[in-house]
């Protein structure tokens, strides 16, 4: 039987728990998560930018003047959502993923488990040098919707308050030249609260929440779900949750996107 072609596989294995994965995941570096979608291989074409993305292949890379890098043809870019994140957000059931599926949005995931706004992971840099370098490429065309998640590694890591909100501000204003009038929203880094030992990564959350703020940008504050919802118990490690876990907090993220009207716009 012939193999089937790079087009075909990347179609297979985009579509998973009915939501569309197309971009640089890889695998997931924490007990009891799903696989993420391995890196999207583009048939081996490249387009020069100008081009519908509608009409090109999913996959294809075309190269943007503007900023000198090469994007990704994302099917569907009208109702894809770009998400920008960690390990939280990598699995094809990551969290904020179900959170995005729920109120209508296919999902385009660039990150990788172990970054963050200024932790890289030897694999690919933090956010914006990831970015910037090329470790994982936008989506030609304009999503509707970015969502920047993360914080948890900085905060492990030790990164400073100013070392986040620089790098933050950076990855803002890049993603603000390359997409102008794009919505962006950010959330906040999980943890069990102030007064519950979420120590650090609550800090981290409340500074991102106030990074959002200063840009105007609707925030999703996290930093005490665990206690606040009892889900502590459904963590898998000290940072990542369960299968049961993601779907309970999939479900909180829907109700607080819909309440900032961060909803996908219908088909047609």
């Amino acid at each position: 039987m012939r193999k089937a072609s790079a087009l075909t596989r990347f179609v297979a294995c985009g579509i998973a728990a009915g939501v569309l994965l197309s971009g640089c995941g890889q695998s997931p570096e924490h007990p009891d998560a799903s696989p993420a979608q391995p890196p999207a291989q583009a048939p081996g074409n490249l387009v020069t930018s100008g081009a519908d993305p509608a009409a090109l292949p999913a996959g294809s890379y075309v190269h943007n003047p503007a900023s000198g890098r090469d994007e990704v043809v994302v099917p569907d870019i009208a109702h894809t959502a770009l998400l920008i994140g960690d390990s939280q957000s990598e699995p094809y059931d990551g969290w904020p993923r179900l959170g995005l599926a729920a109120v209508g949005y296919k999902v385009h995931f660039c990150g990788l488990g172990g970054t963050g706004f200024v932790t890289g992971n030897g694999k690919t840099g933090n956010y914006i040098d990831a970015l910037l370098r090329g470790d994982w490429k936008l989506p030609y065309g304009t999503p509707p919707l970015i969502i920047i998640q993360g914080g948890g590694n900085d905060a492990s890591q030790g990164a400073t308050d100013a070392q986040i909100v620089a790098n933050a501000d950076r990855l803002i204003a890049a993603l603000q030249e390359r997409y102008p009038g794009i919505r962006i929203a950010m959330i906040g880094t999980l943890a069990r609260g102030a007064n519950y030992g979420g120590g650090r990564r609550s800090q981290v959350d409340a500074l991102l929440g106030t990074v959002a703020a200063n840009h105007g940008m609707p925030f999703v504050a996290v930093g005490d779900w665990l206690t606040k919802y009892d889900l502590a118990k459904n963590l898998a490690d000290a940072v990542h949750m369960n299968a049961a876990g993601r779907r309970a907090l999939g479900s909180l993220l829907e109700v607080r996107l819909r309440a900032l009207h961060l909803e996908a716009e219908p088909a047609g």
